[in-house]
């Protein structure tokens, strides 16, 4: 799992994720939503 900031509000699994707000989410997700520019991956944990 990984936290990233959010840069737009978006829905994942049926949950509103806010902009300036931190997620956990996993790797894979983040990785792609940092290419897409949805979101900053802010830690990960290993």
């Amino acid at each position: 799992m990984v936290k990233v900031k959010m840069l737009v509000q978006t829905r994942y699994n049926g949950e509103l994720l806010r902009a300036d707000k931190v997620y956990e989410v996993p790797e894979d997700t983040a990785k792609r939503w940092h290419q897409s520019r949805l979101a900053i991956i802010v830690e990960e944990q290993e």
